[in-house]
């Protein structure tokens, strides 16, 4: 009897859970944030929500889109407050979700005013001069309305003297506050804001592109945003190569939100009409300032139409507390991060031989050597990545966001196939523009699964795709998956001539020779299983102090891996591990070794002939 009357009451209860808020659909929600204290890292929201009596439960959002995991900084939240015609309303976290709260709302209450703070993490989104917005960080919404149909009317108070870049229509600004147009929850949260001291907005808009596109930068410094006139030209024909690649675009306008400073966290994020994305202050007046900007912001950029516009199926929630399933992120990220730096090359953004060592790096970075390969295949990659994508440490063992490397070369194979197949007809284009193409309604969210992804394939080029992606998503192999670079004319050699990358795939010598990465101070990285540094006792975590009885620098240690390849000398290293010396003799006699793509001179050169740019060039 207890439990009948138990399991009545829970449904009772689950059935009042959902009728509460539907009455909200349609109904707008208000949230202002104050961001005037952003020099002590410190947001205060005051949120004002419909409502009607009975139990409520508000979310905070956990599942944030791009992250591809429930890591909504949850921990930043504080303050946090009810009322209700001047009376406090309780509040009770959910006992088995942090992200989840439950109230009461007294009969006759229509508004209930949310008041709380966030803290901005050090080094994330916030400097003296600068905030990065994104707004899953200060929204609360409640539980049983799709995200979709619930509708927002956000305002930001920024310090004085501040200005701001976002995709978000503005209803109005004056002085230091801005008032967005009424949005919807998903669109809200996918439509961040810069603002800040040193702020610059460039119109990269082609000639007789019908739709706007602007690059907006903030800055902790003003001389940081002087982009040269080359860049913006390249950005500009970065985006009429977009047009081309895809034959449509899936927008109202586009900004480019990057932020300049050493200050903050380093990433990109993706949006339908927008893209945050990070690098260090000084990014643009380096000589690699095209290598940053194509690296990142043609990734990001790309991801409007495959990620956003076309989305994985699972990867795509009813709001942000659903879970995500991400198997599908090898083409989600993986066509993606092939994508991008083509369109990189195209622009005039990477070089020709900038694109090749790129290509290369990965190869090595996944070829033999490199053992998480033979036990954890490309598939497990994406499926663990809301638990295990951001590890730290061995990951030449236990592998990461391998999705995105070996989703590059997975995708360079199946460029190579569309042109075999087809003799020439069809290339990847062809695909981009079947399966990412379609009018433009604006920012929206076309579904798809790997059956439709493997029909849209066998349309341009008849072909056992789904074989195809099924060998190489789940082969545990040790050989790097080199097929696209052998198929399109080149071959991935390690030889002495030093690459000329910097960033994410500059990798120095001692990778690829001794087995070693090693941060600038000393602390190791990663020490590659079965290398000849952690053969030597050198693993993860440790720190190398001292070269052949010097004290530590890489230089040096570049010194005592070339003395090494002519004598019978071993490299000594002394490490601290704990609170423990220990000395670990490498015996490699290898010398410098560098990956390198070199042309199979027996072959057509396909793989240039794909980064050749379809637009013309300003």
């Amino acid at each position: 009897m207890e439990l009948c009357r138990f399991r009545a009451l829970v449904v009772l209860a689950i059935t009042l859970v959902i009728a509460a808020p539907a009455a909200l659909a349609g109904q707008t929600i208000s949230v202002t944030v104050d961001a005037t204290r952003t020099q002590q890292k410190l947001l205060s929201a005051h949120e004002v929500i419909p409502v009607k009596p009975g139990p409520l439960t508000l979310y905070y959002p956990k599942w944030i889109p791009g992250e591809h995991g429930p890591n909504g900084p949850i921990a930043g939240l504080t303050g946090l407050k009810f009322e209700a015609d001047g009376k406090t309303i309780p509040w009770q976290r959910d006992l088995l979700d942090v992200y989840t709260f439950h109230l009461e709302i007294p009969a006759g209450v229509s508004r209930l005013e949310a008041k709380y703070d966030y803290i901005e993490p050090d080094g994330v989104s916030a400097t003296d001069k600068l905030l990065v917005l994104e707004w899953n960080e200060v929204v609360l919404y409640p539980a049983g309305v799709p995200a979709q149909q619930l509708t927002y009317e956000a305002k930001i108070l920024m310090p004085d003297g501040w200005k701001f870049g976002s995709s978000l229509p503005v209803e109005k600004h004056s002085g230091k506050q801005v008032s967005f147009k009424p949005i919807s929850l998903d669109m809200l949260v996918d439509s961040p804001v810069i603002t800040g001291e040193y702020y610059r907005a460039i119109d990269i808009t082609p000639p007789g592109e019908p739709i706007h596109h602007e690059l907006d930068m903030v800055a902790d410094s003003e001389a940081a945003l002087n982009m040269s006139i080359e860049n913006q030209k390249q950005m500009t024909n970065l985006v009429a190569e977009s047009g081309k690649l895809f034959g449509a675009r899936h927008y109202r306008d586009y900004h480019f939100l990057l932020t300049l400073s050493d200050h903050v966290a380093h990433f990109g994020l993706e949006h339908h009409e927008s893209n945050d994305s990070r690098l260090p202050e000084r990014a643009l007046l380096l000589p690699s300032s095209g290598m940053f900007l194509g690296g990142l912001l043609a990734h990001e950029f790309v991801h409007s139409w495959n990620g956003k516009f076309r989305r994985p199926a699972d990867l795509s929630t009813p709001d942000f507390e659903a879970p995500m399933e991400t198997d599908l992120l090898w083409g989600y990220e993986g066509l993606t991060d092939y994508l991008g730096p083509m369109l990189a090359a195209r622009s005039g953004l990477w070089t020709q031989e900038q694109y090749h060592e790129h290509m290369a790096a990965i190869a090595a970075s996944l070829g033999p050597g490199r053992p998480g390969r033979t036990w954890r295949p490309l598939l497990d990659t994406a499926i663990g990545e809301p638990e295990l994508g951001r590890v730290r440490g061995w990951l030449n063992w236990r592998r990461g966001t391998d999705y995105y490397d070996e989703g590059d070369l997975l995708w360079l194979e199946v460029a190579t196939v569309i042109h075999r197949e087809t003799h020439g007809q069809k290339s990847i284009d062809d695909f981009c523009q079947a399966f990412h193409g379609g009018p433009n309604h604006g920012a929206e969210v076309k579904t798809y699964t790997f059956d439709e992804l493997v029909s849209t394939l066998n349309a341009i080029a008849p072909f056992d795709w789904a074989g195809f992606f099924h060998t190489r998503l789940n082969s545990t192999s040790a050989d790097a998956p080199t097929g696209g670079i052998e198929n399109g004319g080149w071959k991935v050699v390690l030889n002495t001539e030093p690459m000329k990358l910097q960033g994410r795939n500059g990798d120095p010598g001692d990778v690829y020779s001794i087995g070693l990465k090693v941060g600038t101070d000393g602390t190791v990285t990663d020490a590659i299983v079965g290398s000849p540094a952690f053969e030597a006792g050198v693993s993860s975590g440790m720190k190398v102090i001292g070269v052949n009885g010097r004290v530590y620098s890489h230089d040096l240690l570049v010194d005592a891996i070339k003395a090494a390849k002519d004598t019978s000398q071993p490299v000594t290293l002394l490490v601290v591990v704990d609170d423990y010396f220990r000395t670990c003799i490498i015996n490699y006699h290898g010398g410098d070794k560098f990956p390198h793509l070199v042309r199979e001179a027996d072959k057509p050169d396909y793989l240039d002939e794909l980064i050749k740019p379809r637009a013309a060039t300003q």
